[in-house]
This record gives C-alpha cells, sequence and structure tokens, in this order.
C-alpha cells in the first residue's frame, strides 16, 4: 500500500470520535426538552395516561407497537373524535421499547404507516454485523474513541429516525413527553434523556440526536459498547433544584431519596475527577420503564406529582415483554462457560426487578386510592356526628387505573409457550413480529382492569351530559 494512502487511513483512525453531547452555557428554566409546567395542561391532565415500555429487543418494539394501534382504535367515551392514544401524555422506555416510544415521539400516528417496513421487519442485528465486517468500518473502529454502538447510532439515525434530533421533539409540542432511559455505567443509576438530567451535566440535549439516546437505552452489555456522554462545567445561573438539595440531607431519614439525590449531585460535586460518563442499557436499572414514572409520582418536584390536583383518572399502562426461554444450563454437568455466565449477570436481575418494580408500582398507586377513599368515608362520619369537622386532605381525589400486559396473561398454552420462547435480538421473523402486534392488541382489549377504564370514563361522560 503506498504510504501516502496508509498516512490517510492512520489520520482517519486518529480523526474518528464519538458524537459529543453540546455544551449549555446558559441556564434557562422550563427551556429545552422539559416537561411543560402545569398551569399549562391543567385541562389536559384530568385524564392523564402514561406508558411504559420495556426491553426485549424488536420482540418488546413490535409489542408496544401492537398496544399502540389498539389505543389508537379505541375512542374516547363520548368523544368520538379523539382516541385513547390522543390521551396519552407519557411514554417512558428501556431498549427495544424505546425504538417504539422514540418512533411515535416524532412522527405521530406516521407510526402506523411506516415502522414496520423501517424498523420492525428489518434485521437490523444482521445489518449492524455487515457494518461490523465491512473493511470500511476497521479503520474506524481502531480509534480509542469510537466503538461499536457509535456505529449502531449512525445506523438508527440515517435508517430509522432520518437524523432527528432532540429539537425536533420540542416543535412537536412535547406532547406526549417521550422519557428514553439508560444506565449509568459507574452509579447504576438510571439517566434519562431529558433536559433537567442534561442541566445537571451541563449539556444543551436539543442538537442531540434521538439515535443517540435509543443507542444508549438500548447498550446491551457485551455485545454493545456504552455510550460516552461528556460531563460538561455547570452553565451560568444554574444551581442544584431543591429537591435534589433538601434529599442530600435525607441519610438516615428517606435513604432512597437520599441515593437518589446524590447520584444526581454526584454530576456536580466534582467534574474534573468526572468528565466523562458512559451509559448503557436502561434495563440494568429497571427493565421496565416503570420507574421513572415512580419516581415523577413521588418526588414534590416530578412532574405527575405536581399534577395530581387537576387528575380525575391516572392511568398507568405497562407493556412487560419479558420472556421465559427454556433454560438449558441445569441440564448439564459441565460448568457454564463465559458468554452464558456473562448473560445470566446482565439478565437475572433484570428480571428479578421487573417483578418488585411491578409490585411497587401497584403498592404505590392502590395505596394513594385506598387513602383517599378512606378520608372521604372518616369525613362522611364526621359530617353525620360531629357536624362537619373537616379532615386534612392527604390523599388526592382522583381514581388510579394500573394495567399490565405480559405473555403470562396470554390463555393458549401452545400460544404463551410461543412467545414466552422468543428471542431477545433485533432480528425475527415477519410472522413474529405480526403475532406480537396482535397479541398486544389482543391483551390490552381483553384486560379486565383496562375494560373498568372503558367503563368509568363511559360513566363520566354519561353524567357529564
Amino acid at each position: 500500500m503506498p504510504v501516502i494512502s496508509v498516512l490517510i487511513l492512520c489520520l482517519l483512525t486518529a480523526c474518528t470520535h464519538f458524537t459529543e453531547n453540546a455544551p449549555l452555557h446558559t441556564y434557562q428554566p422550563q427551556s429545552g426538552y422539559i416537561y411543560p409546567a402545569p398551569v399549562e395542561t391543567e385541562e389536559q391532565d384530568k385524564l392523564y395516561i402514561a406508558l411504559a415500555f420495556s426491553g426485549g429487543g424488536t420482540r418488546a418494539a413490535a409489542f408496544s407497537y401492537g398496544v399502540l394501534k389498539q389505543l389508537e382504535e379505541t375512542r374516547l367515551p363520548g368523544q368520538q373524535d379523539l382516541t385513547l392514544l390522543d390521551e396519552v401524555d407519557l411514554i417512558s422506555s428501556v431498549s427495544g421499547g424505546s425504538f417504539t416510544a422514540a418512533y411515535y415521539g416524532l412522527n405521530h400516528k406516521k407510526i402506523f404507516t411506516d415502522f414496520e417496513s423501517r424498523f420492525l421487519n428489518r434485521d437490523i442485528q444482521g445489518e449492524l454485523v455487515r457494518k461490523l465486517y465491512n473493511p470500511v468500518n476497521w479503520f474506524k473502529l481502531a480509534s480509542p474513541y469510537y466503538s461499536r454502538i457509535d456505529m449502531a447510532q449512525e445506523l438508527y439515525d440515517k435508517t430509522v429516525f432520518n437524523g432527528a434530533v432532540f429539537k425536533n421533539l420540542v416543535q412537536q409540542g412535547r406532547h406526549p413527553f417521550i422519557a428514553l432511559n439508560a444506565t449509568n455505567m459507574t452509579t447504576g443509576a438510571q439517566f434519562t434523556f431529558t433536559q433537567p438530567q442534561f442541566d445537571l451535566i451541563g449539556s444543551d440535549l436539543e442538537p442531540l440526536t434521538v439515535g443517540r439516546a435509543v443507542a444508549a437505552s438500548s447498550a446491551f452489555p457485551f455485545l454493545l459498547s456504552p455510550v460516552s456522554l461528556l460531563n460538561h462545567p455547570s452553565p451560568v445561573h444554574y444551581e442544584l433544584p431543591r429537591d435534589v438539595v433538601n434529599g442530600l440531607r435525607d441519610f438516615g431519614i428517606n435513604d432512597r431519596r437520599y441515593f437518589w439525590a446524590k447520584n444526581r449531585a454526584e454530576y456536580q460535586a466534582n467534574k474534573a475527577a468526572h468528565p466523562y460518563l458512559h451509559l448503557m442499557d436502561g434495563g440494568l436499572s429497571d427493565n421496565l420503564g416503570l420507574r421513572y414514572i415512580i419516581d415523577e409520582y413521588t418526588r414534590s418536584s416530578g412532574l405527575l406529582f405536581q399534577r395530581k390536583a387537576a387528575m380525575q383518572h391516572l392511568v398507568v399502562i405497562v407493556v412487560n415483554a419479558k420472556t421465559q426461554p427454556p433454560e438449558s444450563l441445569d441440564r448439564q454437568e459441565k460448568s457454564p462457560g463465559l458468554m452464558d455466565v456473562a448473560y445470566k449477570t446482565a439478565t437475572v436481575s433484570m428480571d428479578n426487578y421487573s417483578f418488585e418494580t411491578v409490585q411497587v408500582a401497584k403498592d404505590l398507586l392502590t395505596n394513594s386510592a385506598k387513602a383517599r377513599k378512606n378520608i372521604a368515608a372518616c369525613q362522611k362520619i364526621l359530617d353525620d356526628q360531629c357536624g362537619g369537622h373537616k379532615i386534612a386532605q392527604t390523599g388526592h381525589n382522583f381514581t388510579v387505573h394500573f394495567i399490565e400486559l405480559n405473555f403470562l396473561q396470554i390463555k393458549d398454552p401452545a400460544l404463551r409457550d410461543r412467545l414466552l420462547a422468543m428471542p431477545t435480538n433485533f432480528s425475527l421473523e415477519p410472522d413474529q413480529v405480526q403475532l406480537l402486534i396482535k397479541t398486544g392488541r389482543k391483551l390490552l382489549v381483553e384486560s379486565d382492569d383496562f375494560k373498568d377504564l372503558l367503563q368509568s370514563l363511559s360513566k363520566i361522560r354519561t353524567e357529564d351530559r
């Protein structure tokens, strides 16, 4: 090879670098990709619908897409020009579910015309492998500042999201709000691609491509490398949020809140010691996408917490694409190999934590509803016996509907086993994709909790008339 060619290739290798996140020079509250202020959404918040899309590769993307289709075909009782999908306010997602969430956030109902061809029916996994084996990319991969995940991001940006950036989501009106979640590799804490999260690392989220956020959210350990971000100096006029400052005082009082605050304050505490952060699959911290919703419901600054006074109905729909593939490790005498151990290390905690997260969410939301009903009952007694002495309103005057959809709810044993055995990758056969879409729609329609929701909404519309 001529010397000049070698020099050019070496120069290309040295210059190849991951996409850097832009600095935020001046802090402006309520600017960028952030949820609108409560005063702007008071009427909209009466019926608040939050969706949580789990991880699970193309399987999760297709399953959640099926749920979106059914919500679009379900008319809002008493409002024939609106569907339940029109009422969705928030979608929180991880890993495979983030492809569906991000695509819907960018394209809204256009998703029903081209998402299947642009993503679900493609062999994304095969395309990535072919890029890895393309000699043109070997020199880029030789750079210490460019890795497999950056190649994946480029593929997603070009072929799935058309190079869209978060500014495009801002221009869409931020409804529904899309929370794409990854995991901080150092702290193990959830990292959400929103401007408040990026304020902590002194960065402007708007110029960042959506494909990079989705790549971080779906960067499965061992198969893909982490996504790297720069921890920039703090912008002018920025101070730590009040709930973070207060949380740092809660050690030994409320440890969960303390460690949440500590993980956020860590980005600010010593930037010189932490100039970078590295993000991996969101499923490592929460494989359901539900934790973000819980946090926003319980924290005083949370977007759900601040809307409790306006809510009449809070609907949380969890689309859980968890599987139970046939286990073979216990049938062999030899010790499991390195790849078996690596895979189980990454997935066992995901699966176990998912069950606990659902139970915590159910208990939290149910207890809130019970508190409201108990206060109402006690108030009636006082009205009857004590002349109407008022009880402090610690509960909230809204009805909670918690709907979880998963493959274990399928009644047909053969179909249930087929879906539970589906692989977690980004390449499925067209018939598998269609089955997952159909299953998402069917499980939502057949859910008793979903039927109760429709009945409650119908009753309200009847009373209004």
